[in-house]
């Protein structure tokens, strides 16, 4: 059974994050907005996949063959989960090292001053 409250949370994450990359016009507020769209991506992945009561996916004495289709835990949204939270940091630092880059050139972070850009 799925957690509602942890699948709630999740979701609550990901609409302020949209909120966020609409409203604001701020790079480093747009990638905060961004961090918790991922975050609430998280949290709902690893809600899915977890079972209450459940057990690590082992079977011996404790989890028989026919419990465990019920009892057993998923671990592979818990991998990807761990996985895409790698792949976050990693995009998150290189916007911010972008970020930096385009502060340098225009003393601003206001993406309404980036408008003028060539090809």
């Amino acid at each position: 059974m799925i957690s509602t409250i942890v699948l709630t949370t999740g979701l609550i994450l990901m609409l302020i994050g949209f909120w966020g990359v609409l409203t604001h016009r701020n790079i480093l507020r747009m990638i905060i907005s961004l961090s918790l769209i991922g975050t609430g991506t998280h949290i709902m992945i690893v809600a899915i996949g977890y079972v209450r009561g459940g057990t690590a996916p082992i079977i011996d004495r404790a989890l028989t063959i026919a419990e465990a289709s019920t009892r057993a835990v998923d671990p592979v949204p818990s991998a990807l989960v761990v996985t895409a939270i790698v792949i976050g940091l990693a995009v998150t630092a290189v916007l911010l090292a972008y970020a930096i880059r385009l502060y340098d050139a225009k003393k601003t972070l206001s993406i309404d001053s980036f408008t003028e850009s060539k090809w």
